[in-house]
């Protein structure tokens, strides 16, 4: 089961990330699909493939590396490096994926600037020792 499901989130994002096709990444996802992001709503799989499709007109030619992908019963992480477009900031994107009778069902996304890794290495500091 964990190799199929490690597959599974591997054969949709490479679909997404290669043409674009956000309809394409929509078979992969179920129904109550929901996904988390910290400081936000969760989002309907309707609001998040909405989301999605908007921001693939700007993010036009991101280079997304695939830097690790393991998987643990029905959970998939993958730890992706993005260059953004026209010069735009790195970043290091974790996925946590939840997998159920074949479908993706939860997602939960961490995105970090990679200029701020040195300033998020020290989070415990106070802000005038840093």
């Amino acid at each position: 089961m964990t190799t199929e499901n490690k597959n599974l989130v591997e054969r949709a994002l490479t679909g997404l990330i290669e043409t674009g096709d956000v309809d394409a990444l929509a078979r992969f996802l179920s129904d109550d699909f929901v996904h988390h992001r910290p400081g936000t709503t969760p989002s309907t799989k309707r609001e998040w493939l909405d989301a999605v499709r908007a921001a693939m007109v700007p993010l036009t030619g991101m280079r997304v590396e695939i830097q690790q992908v393991l998987a643990d019963g029905d959970h998939v992480v993958m730890h992706s490096l993005r260059r953004l477009p026209g010069g735009g900031p790195e970043i290091a994107v974790v996925d946590l994926w939840r997998i159920d009778a074949g479908l993706i069902t939860e997602a939960w996304e961490l995105i970090e600037p990679l200029a701020q890794v040195p300033t998020n290495q020290t989070w415990w500091e106070p802000a005038d020792t840093r």
